[in-house]
């Protein structure tokens, strides 16, 4: 521990920060990673569907960026980006519930 009480020094936040934005914009949809002879299967699926709202904020900057990959397998695709994109915000809402509930009592 630092003379701040902080656990880690801030470079490692830097670099773990840094590491996920390179991860995330690697794997965006329509980056190229996927091609009409290697689409994009169930488990990209959930990767798109997690990473959707980062998605929509950089295609306003980076026109080949989508939510929602073209080149993909079809219903297995669906399937995945779908659970991902339900379980990400029906998960908050329920936990909010769940907060809601407890401070009532």
């Amino acid at each position: 521990m630092d003379r701040r009480g902080n656990r880690f020094p801030s470079w490692v936040f830097l670099a773990a920060g840094t590491g996920l934005c390179v991860l995330i914009a690697g794997c965006m949809p329509g980056g190229g990673v996927n091609t009409p002879t290697a689409p994009a299967g169930f488990f990209m699926g959930i990767w798109h569907g997690w990473i959707a709202p980062f998605s929509v904020i950089v295609g306003f900057f980076n026109q080949a960026i989508r939510v929602y990959e073209p080149h993909n397998t079809g219903w297995w695709y669906d399937l995945g980006f779908y659970v991902a994109i339900i379980s990400g915000f029906g998960g908050l809402s329920f936990v909010r519930r769940q907060n809601a509930n407890s401070r009532v009592e």
